[in-house]
């Protein structure tokens, strides 16, 4: 082999015009030519592919030019499937094959561009990337969107299919249609998008591609013998999927010749060019110089720049009808950005499109500053990654244990850790969440109805007992789908959990899917850990959100010496308030310092004492310098100790280290009240 090479590093060396080198570099110059002409040939090749988008016209600034895409040879379409069944792997295949990307081997998770995302193996936030792609010798812009597969992303979504005309619906040949399938599918077909079904894994030793697509024809009613079979690992049968898309979801609707509506369905902050703006074209251009105005605020701006993301953002002479990219316009407001805006042209008013329904938050937290001389830069912060994140509410709080936060609301549990995790790395917070908590309702005998969001809120006894008629908490309905002998089990599971069974059905001879209403609250807390235990990993689950129904709510107080700290407070079912006052109070005897006098810890609901634990003083040894004689000199040291641990138990602060509320605020890993 290295005979064969030879004459290739020599003849490049040559024909650089380089003089013949001393035996002892001839090795090492040898090596580096031939190096030189494998990454030529490798740039060659990827050069000479008609998909790459290099070949598309430049504009005069060096843009890529996308007036010659008319709306008929544009496709926008999003991936959607449950968790881990590929979207995001196929994803980097598909820009593989468009000569995006450079096919290194080392492509995984490009569409993940989160650090969060990239750590826990899972996406967050939908992406989005263009693609050029000949078909049929026509050259076609594809728009794909990259979305989540956790149901606590489900905004992230619903937002990007607003944006598109079809989905791809990936399943996994080896597990089958899963919980979050189901939900996805109904979400694309609720849009009135087209669903182009597609197996993956096909490779696995376990996979049952006839099996799989059985359960695609029998709950979704899509003829089987039209699903797409593939490996996004491998590659294998991935270069059918863009034929498939371009044949069977249509083309974006709107015309160039009507005046501009862009909807805005995205936005993230860039520190040198402040709000960028992802939207996609209804209605006429978009091109850099010329003035917009938003329809929810009326404010007019001037554009910067317009673009596509390549995955990165790349400049375009222009956006039109039917393409999806990003804007900027000197928007430096965080609070200017409005997810679900129209922008139209000056002068050039518009009806507003439909924009998005508002995310409704399934669960709250408080959020404190570890340091309070933090809180102006992290309520900065906060701004800045709710611009990112548009499903999360903020509302400003004040804590007498913790100072002063936030009340921050989220779509699920997963969802509040991962906004910390951002938090912390992205802008170098430290800081304090805690335990989630569910929006309440209290319907009072005058008609009045209040929400609840923090347990200082919820009324007091006496307030309970003469002016509350109803208490109200959410409910959800859930989706779950696991093998047939775990039904017994998953029954028990949602019996104990204050679900109400609404049903279950087979997709398959093996397969149950199964139909529950729960309380919100239980599922926030382990619902999720047992059911994976108790299907040995099997069971998926997915919810949605079913309302409101009365309940036997009470609030669980701690008291420390008789004084509430209300960042512990909780509001809780009756029923498992004796076992969750007990686990809290020996929780914090466990962490809370001894001192000189006793601490006495308390968990209250209605007036009543449900647990009590004791901290036991520090004993300080008063007659150790009495080496005899009479005892009433010890009883006098003893009595005058006593006396004065009396007034440090009356006047004395109880502090509750930070370490405390670490460990009392977060959802216990054991849920006692279900041993």
């Amino acid at each position: 082999m290295v005979r064969r090479l030879r004459p290739v590093g020599w003849a490049l060396w040559r024909g650089l015009g380089g003089p013949t080198p001393p035996p002892s570099q001839q090795l090492l110059l040898r090596n580096g030519l031939l190096l030189l002409h494998l990454q030529r040939r490798l740039y060659s090749n990827s050069n000479s592919n008609s998909n790459n988008s290099n070949n598309s016209a430049r504009g005069p600034d060096g843009e890529i030019d996308l007036s010659g895409y008319p709306p008929e040879r544009i496709r926008n379409f999003s991936i959607i499937a449950h968790i881990d069944h590929g979207k995001s792997t196929l994803a980097d295949r598909l820009l593989e094959l468009t000569g995006v990307i450079s096919k290194t081997g080392k492509n995984k998770q490009v569409l993940d561009k989160l650090k969060v995302e990239r750590e826990r193996g899972i996406t967050v936030k939908a992406q989005s990337a263009s693609m050029f792609y000949e078909h049929g010798g026509h050259k076609y812009l594809l728009n794909l969107i990259d979305t989540p597969g956790h149901v606590d992303f489900s905004y992230e979504v619903s937002r990007s299919l607003a944006a598109c005309q079809g989905t791809i619906l990936l399943v996994d040949a080896a597990q089958g249609i899963q919980a979050q399938t189901v939900a996805n599918f109904y979400l694309a077909f609720g849009e009135g998008l087209a669903v182009v079904p597609m197996l993956n894994k096909v490779d696995l030793p376990t996979a049952e591609p006839a099996r799989a697509a059985e359960q695609i024809e029998s709950a979704f009613e899509i003829d089987a013998s039209g699903v797409l079979h593939m490996s996004a690992k491998t590659g294998l049968g991935v270069d059918r999927v863009l034929p498939a898309v371009i044949e069977k979801i249509p083309p974006p609707g709107g015309r160039i010749d009507r005046p501009l509506r862009a909807l805005l369905f995205d936005t993230w902050y860039d520190k040198y060019v402040g709000v960028v703006c992802l939207v996609a074209v209804k209605d006429g251009a978009i091109r850099k110089g010329c003035r917009i105005v938003s329809s929810h605020s009326k404010t007019r701006y001037e554009v910067a720049e317009v673009g596509i993301m390549h995955p990165e953002p790349t400049p375009t002479t222009s956006l039109q009808v039917g393409q999806v990219g990003y804007i900027t316009c000197n928007m430096k407001s965080i609070s200017e950005a409005h997810v679900g805006d129209t922008f139209y042209r000056d002068k050039e008013p518009v009806e507003a499109l439909p924009g998005f329904v508002p995310a409704k938050s399934m669960v709250f937290a408080g959020v404190f500053p570890v340091d309070a001389d933090e809180f102006d830069r992290l309520d900065e912060s906060v701004q800045k990654l709710t611009l990112n994140d548009s499903s999360v509410s903020v509302h400003k709080e004040t804590s007498a244990a913790l100072g002063q936060g936030w009340r921050l609301g989220f779509l699920g549990t997963l969802h509040m850790d991962v906004f910390r995790q951002r938090l912390e790395e992205e802008y170098d917070a430290n800081v304090l969440v805690t335990a989630p908590t569910v929006p309440y309702q209290i319907k009072y005998r005058d008609g009045r109805t209040q929400f609840i969001r923090t347990p200082a809120d919820f009324p007091s006894a006496a307030a309970m007992q003469d002016a509350v008629e109803a208490t109200l908490e959410p409910f959800v309905s859930a989706t779950m789908i696991f093998p047939e002998q775990y039904m017994g089990a998953m029954l028990e599971l949602c019996t104990v959990h204050r679900g109400e069974i609404q049903g279950h059905t087979f997709i398959d001879e093996s397969r149950v899917m199964l139909k529950c209403r729960l309380p919100t609250a239980e599922i926030v807390t382990d619902f999720f850990d047992r059911l994976k235990s108790k299907s040995q990993g099997f069971a998926s689950f997915d919810y949605e959100e079913a309302g409101y129904d009365a309940s036997d709510l009470v609030k669980m107080e701690v008291l420390l010496n008789g004084e509430p700290v209300d960042a512990l407070a909780a509001v809780m079912h009756r029923r498992t308030v004796a076992a969750a006052g007990r686990d809290m109070a020996q929780r914090l005897k466990g962490v809370i310092r001894r001192q000189l006098f006793d601490i006495i810890i308390q968990t209250a609901a209605n007036g009543k004492i449900v647990a009590r634990e004791t901290v036991k003083q520090l004993r300080k040894n008063v007659t150790a310098k009495c080496y005899g004689g009479d005892v009433s000199r010890k009883m006098k040291l003893l009595n005058k100790q006593k006396e004065g641990k009396k007034r440090m138990k009356k006047f004395g602060k109880v502090e509750l280290p930070q370490e405390a509320f670490l460990d009392v605020m977060t959802t216990s890993k054991k849920d006692p009240g279900r041993q």
